[in-house]
């Protein structure tokens, strides 16, 4: 499994998150937060960093960062998959722009177009959204629209 990240830039006075239209490659045409392929050397902390300020322009210090979620996620018969390292944070630097990859725009939390992300989303984000932690795995269909199984429990730590 590829070892990947997954931040969501949030207004915790005013419930609003930033989700970004993916552009291009995996996930093109959903909404979801920043995140990537964590590079060697890197740790997960290290990549959710790099990944913010290149697909939306901001700074994140790791001090900052509230990991919420460890997810494996499969698709089908496909070897491999994704081990996805998931955070929140309430402080960076800068504004989210739109970059070749991703067109950030903020939502309330009664709002998250959960129609138009990852069907598994509806399941998880709005748990991490109300404090809890979580570590399980999601199994896709191959084409990731439908869940086969789902196996989420929430921890106390991560």
């Amino acid at each position: 499994m590829k070892h990947v990240t997954l931040l969501f830039l949030l207004k915790d006075d005013t419930k609003e998150i930033c989700l970004a239209m993916k552009k291009r490659g995996f996930g093109m045409g959903k909404y979801n937060g920043t995140g990537g392929k964590i590079e060697e050397g890197e740790t997960p902390e290290e990549a959710v960093a790099r990944e913010a300020f290149e697909e939306l322009g901001v700074s994140i210090e790791q001090k900052n960062l509230e990991k919420v979620a460890e997810i494996a996620f499969s698709f089908g018969d496909k070897p491999g998959g994704f081990f996805c390292h998931a955070y929140l944070t309430e402080t960076w630097g800068g504004e989210p722009e739109e970059s070749e990859e991703m067109a950030p725009r903020w939502f309330s939390y009664d709002t998250i177009p959960y129609n138009q992300m990852w069907v598994s989303d509806r399941q998880w984000l709005p748990k991490v959204l109300e404090g809890k932690r979580l570590k399980g795995s999601v199994h896709f269909t191959e084409d990731g629209n439908n869940v086969i199984s789902e196996s989420l429990e929430e921890v106390t730590a991560l």
